[in-house]
């Protein structure tokens, strides 16, 4: 019985979501991803408690619609109660972005507040399709729920400048690389095997 991964409620980011919690006849295995953006308050207007950001820090969305995708969480949480051998898999995606997307990338360099909403992350399409990919293949019953988002930022500035200006007295847990994503895929990584391929620096086909 394979994990069907559906889009993710990021209620620790705001984003927006579409879901599918059960399979006709069979609970089978649900999951759900996220796309990134649509809401009026921002995520961040209230800083993080640490960055990078990751799935353990307590949810906190930021409006009606971004609460909603958190209810989702919380009911994919109590359909593998009721069936323990449910697999339920969560994909929290980051601004999703086609290549062609890259080309508006100068227009955030001037000013960083522009992106702060979601910490200057995004997501490749094409590595959202891997993450969605090895999520179906993930064996074990359970909820699990993946930040997803590309290893560096959309900023040309370095993630600890970005980081100490923007968010001034935020605790950065670990040094970041020089680029690196401060929406931490290290679960996504260490569980799934995810490793993104793509980058708006060094575009590839």
């Amino acid at each position: 019985m394979c994990p069907c991964v559906v889009q993710s409620s990021a209620v620790r980011l705001g984003h927006s979501a579409s879901t599918r919690a059960e399979q006709q006849g069979n609970p089978g295995d649900g999951g759900w991803h996220d796309s990134g953006g649509g809401h009026r308050r921002q995520p961040f207007d209230t800083p993080p408690p640490y960055i990078p950001v990751d799935e353990e820090y307590p949810a906190r969305p930021e409006s009606s619609y971004s609460l909603a995708k958190h209810l989702e969480e919380q009911m994919a949480a109590q359909f593998c109660r009721w069936d323990p051998q449910l697999t339920a898999i969560g994909l929290r995606f980051s601004n999703v972005m086609e290549p062609d997307d890259y080309a508006r990338f100068s227009s955030f360099q001037d000013d960083p507040a522009l992106r702060r909403w979601n910490l200057w992350g995004y997501i490749d399409a094409r590595d959202g399709a891997q993450a969605a990919r090895l999520a179906l293949s993930y064996p074990e019953p359970g909820l699990q729920v993946f930040v997803i988002a590309n290893a560096d930022t959309v900023m040309e500035r370095t993630s600890a400048e970005l980081a100490a200006a923007e968010f001034p007295g935020v605790p950065v847990t670990r040094e970041l690389g020089p680029h690196e994503t401060m929406l931490s895929i290290d679960k996504a990584r260490r569980l799934l095997g995810y490793e993104p391929r793509h980058s708006w620096r060094t575009p590839v086909p």
